[in-house]
């Protein structure tokens, strides 16, 4: 058998950073050769209807020995975040962390920059060489997935019902489960392995919005300019300034939501601003969305229409989904307690798949993988915190099949 840090190392050289300037799904080619590799892998490890659909999407199932036992969904993603470079990944190995910074090639892994490092002295941390993210998320969620069913299979004195497992594509660019086949799926209920530190246990997440502004502008000569010139990167600087300062995600934290502008580029003669809107208040969320339309509007009536809004949803949070439902929550629950670890539970300050899935009839809250840092150079994850995930994931299975409560309640 493999060990969970084994597939990891394994999986995080494996370039499938996705694109969301792409039309095509998956949005990069990488991520099929990847989805490829793990259905190689699902068969090595003896999963049975091992397949990956044109869009990208690996599926595999773990058969049952337990009669009246649920079906269980287990979910992670395969491509990783635009914001910092996937490719050529190299492993850091640090063994026995002293607690002091972690020197990387051009940077450092600080404790005073990042205090969750203290969290683990004594332990093993993988990071990057600090020149690319690690890929933690999510390919610590699959590596974790792909160890616990091994673990299943070489243990058949553990009862279990059906596991259904899944690798999703372009989860990172908000497009991981747009054809995602919920009844071919044929799971009752499923947790995505997507979440951040050991213990994170999370069925609340943002809702989002993405807006893109585009803006026409007039260049002349800036002699003669007066009353002729539409400077588009000014006017653009004077939308951004018109959106509350303090509601920006270096300055929000818990339930607070947030306008991220998230690039700007343009000159005098067009410009084009992006941003993503969060909110895990619905009500709040329609008033952002309404602030950020009236503000366009009142910057055309100055401009003479030369601003353009495509302003739209993205995802939901998945609470009003989960509540009726929170039978699964507690499976989680107390499956980390059982395996010695302290849950965490609270909103997630983004989104998953699962939040998308929920909605499509597959409630789906989000568990932790371990990892710290996503989407940067500095991210990392433990080795003992990727070890208990797969505990948790065969400490669920288990107690779904053996808890009479939870199963009349499914």
């Amino acid at each position: 058998m493999k060990t969970v840090t084994e597939r990891f190392l394994t999986y995080v050289k494996h370039h499938t950073t996705s694109d969301e300037s792409s039309d095509t799904f998956p949005s990069t080619k990488r991520q099929l050769a990847f989805a490829a590799f793990l259905a190689k892998e699902c068969e090595a490890i003896g999963l049975q209807s091992v397949s990956v659909d044109a869009y990208g999407y690996v599926t595999a199932l773990l058969p049952g020995n337990t009669a009246n036992a649920p079906t269980i969904g287990f979910i992670s993603h395969m491509d990783t975040s635009p914001d910092a470079s996937g490719e050529n990944v190299l492993s850091n190995i640090v063994e026995n962390y002293d607690g002091k910074a972690i020197p990387l090639n051009g940077t450092v892994l600080s404790p005073k920059e990042f205090p969750s490092l203290k969290e683990y002295i004594g332990q093993t941390l993988i990071t990057s060489d600090g020149t690319t993210l690690l890929g933690a998320d999510d390919k610590a969620g699959i590596a974790e997935i792909l160890t616990a069913a091994e673990y299943l299979l070489a243990h058949p004195e553990i009862p279990h019902g059906d596991i259904r497992i899944a690798f999703t594509p372009d989860e990172e660019i908000g497009k991981g489960v747009d054809f995602f086949d919920v009844d071919k799926f044929h799971a009752d209920f499923a947790y995505t392995l997507d979440g951040g530190r050991i213990g994170e246990l999370e069925y609340e997440n943002f809702n989002a919005a993405r807006a893109i502004i585009r803006i026409k502008g007039k260049n002349v000569h800036p002699g003669s300019a007066k009353n002729v010139m539409k400077n588009a990167a000014l006017i653009g600087t004077e939308i951004a300034s018109l959106l509350p300062e303090r509601e920006t995600p270096a300055k929000t934290e818990g339930y607070e939501g947030f306008f991220h502008l998230c690039s700007f580029e343009g000159d005098v003669t067009s410009a084009t601003l992006n941003y993503i809107i969060r909110d895990f208040n619905a009500d709040s969320f329609a008033h952002r969305k309404e602030l950020l339309r009236l503000i366009v509007e009142r910057k055309n009536a100055q401009y003479n229409n030369c601003i353009e809004l495509d302003l739209h949803d993205e995802y939901y949070n998945m609470l009003s989904q989960i509540e009726p439902h929170m039978e699964i929550v507690s499976l989680a629950k107390q499956a980390m307690l059982d395996c010695g670890i302290t849950p965490i539970i609270q909103p997630i300050r983004g989104g998953t798949d699962g939040a998308r899935l929920s909605f499509m009839g597959l409630p789906c809250p989000n568990l932790f993988a371990g990892g710290h840092n996503f989407h940067s150079n500095y991210e990392y994850v433990p080795v003992p915190s990727m070890e208990k995930a797969v505990s948790m994931i065969v400490r669920i299975a288990e107690l779904a099949a053996t808890t009479l409560d939870f199963q009349k309640n499914v």
